[in-house]
């Protein structure tokens, strides 16, 4: 270790993941509580203090480039879907139209939410580089086929392809957190999540300004999403280096653990979790609730997913897909449940706010008007993910930082059922307010699921995990707003409608084509109907949409209850694992032989 202390290598030569190997072997023991976990799922540890790193190790173009890739990298899998998200009825009318359309968003959060657990899992086992490596070069082949689609079929494809990508580009948050001190890790996410602002934030602005001001229309922003994952491929690829098979496992085979692997669990879980995802997301929309189509996949989704916990549970597995200790970590639990609602709450806003804008705020004379009050939503939720995670190792108290944020964001979000179409900038201003607070406590909570992880050595399995589990509850609350928003607008409309056009002079035979007009687009041929009964009535439906829409922001306080739940049952001595650990130390490439001979010598000279 001397030789390490005193090494006066350039920053670009350092080798840690070589050079302390020996003493990872005797630091194995300081880690009691999660010795167990470790050697249940096996492996070699990586870790050490920041201050045994060699000098200039966080300057080094390994550790700068592996940076700018997962930065990089998450900007690319929040675009997948951020940019074609707001844009779909365009994209129909050019190659459509399809009734299929809506599958290009819903394929991404399938497979997205589907991938993670499975990237964690085989990347904590084989190693992260080639997969995460790879992983981008998908996103890049993705792009390329949505950029140059000629039916909506092939764009589905194509964002099939992005979702399975974007496993890899989402999992920022425990890539990156192993790399640093665990101390730092609200700081490292913070500087993760600037990266989102092109791609989340101005998602809505980006796509439609394609639309309106360039010659590519809709394909443009697939062509931003080709240049961005091309360059976070070449870092990755040319600067990420963690520990690879050889060096976690070190004369074991391969073919060992490929024998070993949980295949029938994957196919449990991966199968559940998609049909049951499919299943809420059919419901009222594309299939009636009580259809068959509906019914059969919950229920078959849900059946699948107690026999993948039971497989886990009662098999005795070698290398299980999701070892069953994780259920038992209260923190982890409080951590990714909190995690779940805050993501949840935002992934619903930034359906239901674009469309509120759209509605009642629209300008045929600015087509970008709405798409910009749009962005109000991602551009406040990256704002208070950065500032959360900035402050969050000052200020410490993380719990009733969780706590405090997580009630003022619910509170915003309600009292915006107090708003009407005439208070757009009190509207405006209280959903900023609310995505500030859930971008806050989305940044505290995603960190602590890495800090509260017992068995650092493996964060892949315990936050791919946690990915899957948020996106899963993004799913119910996204079904849930939508839900109440069909039912709710079926009543409201009609009774803001009904006596404003009457009262006008429509008679009442004329008062249920009036109100499908706003459907289909068009008032002709309903008798009585005239342009002061049109205006009297459009003013009236605008009001019945708002009071449909105010339920919705109400129905967010049975959400912020269980975000306060969660983190009640967050550990009330967070602060202790803020600690100068880095758990995964990059090399520069070495081969794994010449790394092992080095470890050789290293010894007969000792």
């Amino acid at each position: 270790m001397a030789d390490v202390e005193k090494s006066t290598h350039a920053a670009d030569e350092i080798t840690p993941a070589g050079h302390l190997e020996d003493q990872h072997q005797h630091q194995h023991q300081r880690y009691e509580d999660s010795s167990d976990e470790h050697e249940a799922i096996g492996g070699r540890r990586f870790d050490v203090d920041e201050g045994e790193l060699p000098p200039g190790y966080f300057k080094s173009r390994f550790f700068l480039g592996t940076m700018l890739a997962i930065g990089l990298g998450l900007t690319g899998g929040v675009a997948g879907f951020g940019f074609a998200a707001p844009i779909l009825t365009t994209i129909n009318n050019d190659i459509g139209p399809s009734p299929n359309i809506t599958w290009v968003a819903l394929v991404y959060t399938l497979t997205s939410s589907v991938t993670l657990t499975i990237i964690g899992r085989v990347s904590d086992i084989f190693g992260r580089r080639w997969m995460f490596t790879g992983g981008t070069f998908l996103g890049i082949i993705g792009a390329i086929v949505c950029a140059t689609a000629k039916n909506v079929n092939t764009l589905i494809g194509g964002m099939t392809i992005i979702g399975i990508a974007a496993a890899t580009q989402l999992s920022y948050y425990y890539v990156m957190g192993e790399l640093v001190p665990m101390k730092y890790r609200f700081l490292g996410n913070a500087y993760v999540y600037m990266w989102q602002f092109p791609s989340s934030a101005f998602a809505p602005a980006v796509s439609n300004s394609f639309i309106q001001y360039t010659k590519v229309g809709w394909r443009g922003p697939f062509y931003v999403l080709i240049a961005v994952n091309g360059a976070s491929f070449l870092c990755w690829f040319f600067f990420y280096h963690p520990p690879t098979f050889k060096m976690k496992h070190q004369n074991e085979r391969m073919i060992t653990y490929l024998k070993e692997f949980d295949y029938v669990g994957t196919v449990l879980f991966t199968g559940g979790l998609l049909i049951l995802m499919m299943g809420l997301n059919w419901g009222g929309s594309l299939y009636p609730w009580k259809s068959a189509a509906v019914i059969c996949t919950i229920v078959i989704g849900a059946i699948s997913l107690v026999a993948f916990l039971c497989w886990e549970t009662f098999m005795n597995l070698k290398e299980p897909l999701v070892p069953v200790h994780l259920f038992r970590n209260r923190g982890w639990n409080a951590a990714t449940v909190l995690s779940g609602v805050a993501a949840s709450m935002y992934y619903a806003f930034a359906i239901v706010w674009p469309s509120l804008c759209s509605l009642m705020w629209g300008r045929a004379d600015d087509p970008m008007y709405a798409p910009w009050l749009s962005t109000f939503v991602g551009m406040f939720i990256v704002t208070g993910e950065i500032v959360g995670g900035a402050l969050a190792s000052r200020i410490r108290y993380l719990k009733w930082q969780c706590l405090i944020t997580a009630m003022l964001g619910g509170v915003f979000f309600a009292v915006v059922a107090t708003c009407n179409p005439e208070t757009k900038i009190r509207a405006c201003v209280l959903v900023s307010l609310g995505v500030f607070f859930l971008g806050w406590v989305e940044s505290l909570s995603i960190s602590l699921i890495t800090l509260t992880a017992k068995d650092q050595s493996n964060l892949g399995t315990s936050g791919g995990l946690a990915g899957s589990i948020r996106f899963f509850i993004s799913c119910i609350s996204s079904t849930v707003y939508t839900v109440v928003l069909r039912a709710r607008s079926e009543v409201t409309i009609p009774a803001a409608v009904t006596p404003a056009v009457e009262q006008a002079g429509l008679p009442a035979s004329s008062v249920a084509a009036f109100i499908n007009g706003f459907t289909t687009g068009s008032f002709a041929n309903i008798t009585g109907l005239t342009d002061d009964i049109l205006a009297v009535g459009t003013q009236a439906y605008y009001v019945g949409n708002f009071n449909a829409y105010r339920t919705v922001f109400l129905v967010t306080i049975a959400f912020t209850g269980l975000a306060f739940i969660a983190g009640i049952l967050l550990p009330n001595d967070v602060d202790k694992y803020l600690t100068d650990r880095v758990h995964v130390t990059l090399h520069q490439g070495q081969d794994e032989n010449a790394l092992a001979g080095e470890r050789r010598e290293k010894k007969v000279a000792d």
